[in-house]
This record gives C-alpha cells, structure tokens and sequence, in this order.
C-alpha cells in the first residue's frame, strides 16, 4: 500500500473513510462469497427477516450499537467506579410470583414445575439489601409478556440499581447526577446544575391529563365547570355533574388557517377516539375578537372574561372542552390529556406550530399506591378490588397515608417516583418495604391477596423478617434512554436483534414446539 501524489489527495472530513491511498495488489483470495441472487445496495430496505444485511448496511445501526456500548460504560463507571456500587448479576430462571405483569413461564422435565423469566430483579435486589450489599446494579435483561403496544418488546434491557440506608430522594439525587454525566460525555451537553423539577401525579393530571406529562408544549389544562352554564355542560358529554377541563391551543392568527386545521383534524383517524368518546366529544371554541363575545357565547359574559383574561385569548386561538367523570385520577392519562398532544402533533405535522425543543427533565411523585383492578393488567389476583400501582413492595409516602390503608386505601399516596424526560418516561422507582409484618399486612390486608398466592411471597417475607435495612430503588428503560439520546423514534434502532409483534423474524422465534418436546416437560396442548 502506497500513498496517493499530493495533487490526487481529496480533502479528508471523515475518520471512517480514507481515499488518499493505493493499493497495490498482487494477488488475492475468496474468503466468501455473496450470493447473487440477493440484490444489496446502499438504498435497498432490507426487511427485519434479514436484519444481519440491515446492520451491515446501515452505518446509524451500528454507530447507534457502539453508542449504547460506550454509555453502558459510562453508567459502570460512575455507579461502580465512582460511587461504590456493586455490578451483581442476578438469576433469569426465577419463579412465577403476582408482581403486575404477565410472565414467561420455563417448563422443566419435572411435571407441574416451572421457572418464570424475571419481570425485573426487584425481588433478587431486595434480597441483597438484605443479605449485606449496600449498593447494587447491573444492566439487567427482563422479560413481561404484554400485549405487542406500540414501540414495546418482550424482552428488555434496564439499568438496575438498589441502596440500603437510602430514601427515594438519595435515588433521585444519584440517578440525575448519572443523567447528567451521560448526555456530558455521550452528547456534550452540559445540563443545567439545577435539580430537576419535581410535580406530583395529581398535579400532572390535573394540569397536562398525563403522568408523564411534555410540559414544553404550555397547553396546561384548566377547570372550568363551574364557570359555565348548565346547557353548554350538557351539550359536551351524557355525564351529570362531570367535570369539565379545557387547554388553548394557538394555531394561526388567521381564523381561516384554524378552522380549516379542526376541520381537518376531526375528519382524521387520529380524532376518532375522542369523537367516540362515551363520556363526550370535545367542545371546540375559536377566538375571533370580530365576533360578539370574541365567539365565545355559549359560556355567557363571566366565563367568557374570565378565559379571556386567564388564558390570555388572542385571534385564531383555539379553545378545547372536555369533559370527564368527578372521580380522583388513575391510570396514566385522561382524555383532554390525550387530545392535548394529538391536537399538538397534528399541528406541528402541518407546519402550523415549530415541534418543541430542549431537554426538559421532571420527577413526578406521589402517585397513587393502589389502583383499582382492570381487565388488562393482572395485577396481584387479590380479591379487594385493587393491584398495585407500581409492585406490591412499595412504601407508602408518609405515616399519614399509612393510617388510610384500613379504611382508604385508593387514597394513599406511594413514595414513588418517576424520571420522565419531554414527555417519556425514562424510568421509576420507589423506597421499598423493608418489614416483613407490614409487607404481609398490605399482600394479606389490603389486596387480600390468596393464601395460596401468598406462598409464593415466602421467601421474600422470611428475608425480611430477618433484619432487612431501609432501601430504596429505581430502574432506567435503557432502550429506551438510548433511543431518546440518539433522537431515534424507536427501541428498535438500538437494539440489535429487535423483535416485531413479540417475534424475532431473522431466526424465526417463536417457534412450533414439538410433540417429543411436549412429551418430555409434560405438556400437551389443548
């Protein structure tokens, strides 16, 4: 190999590519060949059936694999490094317990026996709070067998970590000065030396209708119900005595501009949730100062002055109406809340509005320590009505709410928190409960959690009842943490083996199980 005269020399502006040599070749040898029937090119998309000739392709996967390695180291070095964290990996064949989600069960050749893949290792780290360890982490792989949502895998990477003699805010303060080192070193950002903000759940709701609410789009959500007239309430939704919520969003000072992007917003897919709504559809306003009342008759003069005033209404704004049923929050968003960012992204998909910008971190805390049951979680299988909100094994917030747990459960607040980062939610964790009487209390008592059921908590209960500290905890979604650094708009592009609908199409998993396999783990198939 020689290098090229000067005056053929091409200015270099890439450290992956260099044109400025010759080689000089002798002889050669085939080491493998490509089949030429496969056509491959720079352009050609290649489906995830071959996601090896995708990533020898694609440069951004691979640079988007190398990212995610260099960060992981990162996260080691601060955590282990700096900070006296232990890197322990805990078991992947572990038993079925009620923590929340579906589980992957692992038949063995003992009949009836069965391990399940962890859902997460809080049970594992919890032990080794426990067991002496003061502070623990690792990259650790879970697995929930969920319905295929959206952007979603059954099998996904976290970074763990637990710290005895810790409360929640210890947690926070280490995980956003990890936040803080990574988007440094990964991103050359330097994020503001402030602490994140921190917003309750009932605020969150209250205010943007999520509880991992994009506070960069303002829209912030108000209730006017006792503002308006009885005939207009009436008009927006079947409830009685519901409460009704509305946000400003400003399109176009063109009033045309605006009436033309609802017309075409409510004739879109994207609004047929709300148009079906039982609960009502929303009521949608525009300001025109030509118009008497600035168009906004229908709430009468005080109401009207008042949204004027508070909302600070300007030309071709558009006021939204919903209302919802007068009961506390759960769950994780409600429908103004939704509409809110589905009004927003079809605004900015028709470049009438810039999409936001920025990093804007935020802790939500207090959420609800129960909810009640539902058809899609499983939950605990207790027979109260209720499921844990986060896991079974959360503290409640303070001793006040421990006095609710008898009488109102649904109104204790948990001391968990979550990291949400422009509207996605990063991570959560919690301080645990670290007695082994008051844990039996909350399975036993409050969830009525089954006597058969509880077994499967036996051992957790016994590790405890032998002195476990105080510990508190979270985990961080790598993938999706990877994905949101990298402006990637899904985990998918991060992961090097994605599956699709719960299916890996490069090797063809899941596959058939079959009969001489049924026979020797015990199973038939009905």
């Amino acid at each position: 190999m020689k290098q090229k005269p000067k005056e053929q020399q091409q200015r270099i502006t890439s450290t992956k590519r260099n044109e400025d040599v010759e080689i000089n070749m002798t002889e050669f040898y085939t080491l493998n060949e490509f089949p030429s029937d496969v056509t491959f090119q720079e352009d050609t998309k290649l489906p995830l059936e071959q996601r090896h000739l995708q990533l020898r392709q694609n440069a951004e996967l691979r640079d988007a694999l190398r990212f995610r390695a260099c960060a992981t180291k990162v996260c080691r070095e601060y955590l282990a490094e700096e900070h006296g964290f232990t890197e322990i990996e805990t078991p992947l064949l572990f038993k079925s317990t009620p923590e929340g989600a579906r589980e992957f069960l692992v038949p063995t050749r003992t009949k009836g026996m069965v391990y399940a893949l962890p859902q997460s290792p809080q049970q594992y780290k919890q032990i080794l709070m426990a067991s002496g360890i003061p502070r623990y982490f690792q990259v650790a792989k879970c697995f929930r067998d969920e319905d295929q949502r959206a952007d979603r895998q059954p099998e996904f990477t976290q970074l763990d970590l637990e710290m005895s003699f810790a409360t929640g805010t210890d947690v926070m303060n280490c995980v956003e000065n990890l936040i803080k080192r990574l988007w440094k070193t990964m991103l050359c950002t330097e994020l503001s030396a402030k602490p994140f903000s921190i917003m309750s759940y009932e605020d969150a709701m209250a205010t943007y209708g999520s509880d991992k609410p994009d506070i960069r789009l303002g829209m912030e959500i108000s209730r006017i119900g006792h503002l308006i007239p009885v005939d207009l309430t009436s008009k927006i939704g079947p409830l009685s005595d519901p409460i009704v919520e509305c946000f400003k969003l400003g399109v176009s000072e063109d009033p045309t501009i605006t009436r033309k992007f609802i017309f075409e917003f409510m004739d879109s897919a994207e609004a047929q949730p709300f148009i079906t709504n039982s609960h009502g559809q929303p009521g949608i306003f525009m300001y025109d100062s030509r118009k008497p009342l600035s168009g906004l008759q229908p709430f009468g003069f005080e109401a009207a002055e008042y949204l004027e005033e508070n909302l600070s209404l300007q030309d071709g704004d558009l006021l939204i109406l919903q209302a919802r049923k007068n009961e506390p929050f759960f769950g994780g968003s409600t429908p103004i809340g939704n509409l809110r960012l589905a009004l927003y992204r079809f605004a900015v998909a028709k470049s009438l509005i810039p999409p936001a910008t920025g990093w804007q971190f935020l802790w939500i805390n207090q959420f609800p320590l129960f909810t009640p049951t539902n058809t899609i979680d499983p939950g605990q299988g207790g027979s109260a009505g209720l499921t844990s909100t986060h896991h079974p094994f959360t503290a409640p917030a303070s001793l006040s709410d421990i006095d609710l747990l008898s009488h109102s459960p649904l109104a204790v607040r948990a001391d968990h928190y979550d990291l949400v980062l422009n509207g996605i939610e990063l991570g959560g964790g919690s301080r645990r409960i670290h007695s082994a009487k008051f844990q039996e209390y909350i399975l036993r008592d409050v969830l009525k959690v089954s006597e058969e059921r509880m077994k499967d908590f036996e051992h957790l209960i016994e590790v405890l009842r032998m002195g476990c500290p105080p510990h508190a905890g979270l985990a961080i979604g790598f993938d999706r943490l990877m994905a949101v650094m990298l402006g990637k708009e899904s985990i998918r592009d991060v992961i090097a083996f994605p599956k699709t609908q719960g299916r890996d199409l490069l090797v063809r998993s899941p596959s058939w199980i079959t009969q001489a396999q049924l026979e020797t783990y015990g199973l038939r198939l009905r």
